[in-house]
């Protein structure tokens, strides 16, 4: 017989074995093949052995008990998802924003170090040029100023000769 077509009927034997036991036309349809016929004359024994142990007393409220045990772990699993999605979400994004202001707040920095550097820079730079004039120096500027410049008269000599030539 082919193993596919019998399985319905073998699963179908031993949920009546877990029940009661069997029939003898169905012993009788289990003696054409022995290797399914020991698994379900094992199983009709434990089922027997089962059925012999009594039954342990159960409180009154045993119901109720259950269902608010089921409840108390439902409520536990959706405490813990919820601090699931708070690692899973904003662990990396707080992650992100402090890197992101670390850099920030490095880039800032070099450039202050920069402006400051050339400030000394330009400072020793300053310090290595010709002194400047002093105060008195400066407020008699304009007339010094004019002191060195030569005031231009013309020359007639010059301009004498130039009309002759013309």
């Amino acid at each position: 017989m082919d193993t596919m077509t019998d399985e319905p009927l073998q699963n179908q034997l031993r949920e009546l074995a877990w029940r009661r036991k069997l029939t003898d036309a169905e012993k009788a349809a289990l003696r054409t093949q022995p290797e399914v016929q020991a698994n379900l004359e094992l199983e009709s024994r434990l089922s027997q052995a089962l059925a012999r142990v009594p039954d342990a007393p159960v409180p009154s409220n045993f119901t109720a008990r259950v269902l608010q045990a089921i409840e108390h772990e439902e409520a536990r699993g959706a405490r813990t998802r919820s601090w699931s999605w708070y690692w899973r979400v904003l662990v990396p994004r707080a992650a992100v924003a402090v890197a992101v202001i670390a850099l920030a707040g490095l880039a800032y920095q070099h450039h202050q170090f920069d402006k400051r550097a050339q400030l000394a820079r330009d400072m020793v730079l300053l310090a290595k040029a010709q002194p400047l004039p002093s105060v008195e120096a400066l407020k008699n500027f304009d007339a010094i100023q004019r002191m060195s410049q030569t005031a231009v008269q013309p020359d007639d000599k010059l301009l004498e000769l130039a009309k002759q030539i013309q």
